[in-house]
């Protein structure tokens, strides 16, 4: 049933040190139909928004190479350089690597920007913050629908975003077809244990706005590195209410620890994801 969807991997579920070539191949032997660039705070992935036409080009050769396109990029950046931020010199920062996001997308072909939903991360957020965070949204999305490129928030660990339905005040606000809600099921997770809720019932409050979903394995205060079938995601709650509202694109979101098997991990993410997301399409249809 692997046509009914595309699975792809996150970029850091692989060892930094690999080329392109080897990261598009690896996710192409490992079973994942595309990757997921990330642009995080450190210098070497903000130095990629600098990439002259020439290697992004040759990195776009190397996809049609290999059969693997990269098509979504995880945006973290953010973390530090938040449009919420009461540092001017920061917010505008942010307000540019979101222009130079955007305009890299555009030349990989990459369909979507996942945007981290955060006001601020190393300040305190304020009303202030949350403030100056929706100005620069409404910039962000002007940028982004000029591009055509989608943005999504992701659902986060803190609880100014953690939420479909938090998510889902913004995307309203701006009712813009260019932003809507790419959400974390692990991080909805454990956000139902905090308020008490359903995961589906979260989802639902974004049908119609929601573009892919990472799928990520966390337990009550463990929102990372955890390996597959060890945690308590809810993957049957939240796959069944995403496959419902047709959404079709799903990330593996998991992250290379230095273990001399990571190749085999690679492939049992794939496997287990996969037996998830395939029992939710048999769910559906019966």
């Amino acid at each position: 049933m692997a046509d009914d969807y595309k699975l792809g991997i996150y970029e850091k579920a692989l060892p930094a040190d690999l080329s392109w070539e080897e990261r598009l191949d690896v996710a192409r032997q490992g079973g994942f139909d595309y990757l997921e660039m990330s642009v995080d705070e450190t210098d070497a992935r903000l130095a990629r928004l600098e990439w002259t036409p020439f290697r992004r080009k040759a990195l776009v050769r190397t996809m049609d190479e290999t059969g693997v396109p990269i098509r979504s990029i995880c945006l973290s950046a953010h973390r530090t350089y938040s449009f919420g931020s009461m540092d001017d010199a920061k917010r505008q920062r942010g307000l540019e690597i979101m222009s130079k996001a955007i305009d890299l997308a555009g030349d990989l072909g990459v369909r979507i920007i996942q945007l981290a939903g955060y006001d601020v991360y190393y300040e305190e957020g304020t009303d202030e913050t949350r403030a100056r965070f929706a100005d620069g949204l409404d910039q962000a999305v002007a940028m982004a629908a000029t591009a055509g490129v989608c943005l999504g928030f992701e659902t986060m660990e803190t609880p100014f975003m953690d939420t479909v339905e938090k998510s889902m005040a913004y995307v309203s606000q701006e009712a813009n077809p260019y932003l809507g809600v790419y959400p974390d099921v692990g991080n909805l997770t454990n956000a139902s244990f905090l308020y008490g809720t359903s995961v589906a019932d979260d989802i639902a409050t974004g049908a119609g706005h929601i573009f892919a979903a990472h799928l990520k394995e966390t337990k009550a205060g463990t929102y990372r590195d955890m390996s597959y079938s060890t945690g308590t995601t809810d993957y049957e709650g939240a796959l069944g209410q995403l496959v419902k509202q047709g959404v079709r694109r799903y990330v593996g979101e998991f992250w290379y620890l230095g273990s001399e098997s990571w190749r085999d991990d690679v492939s049992y993410a794939s496997t287990f994801l996969r037996s998830k997301i395939d029992a939710a399409f048999e769910a559906a249809r019966s």
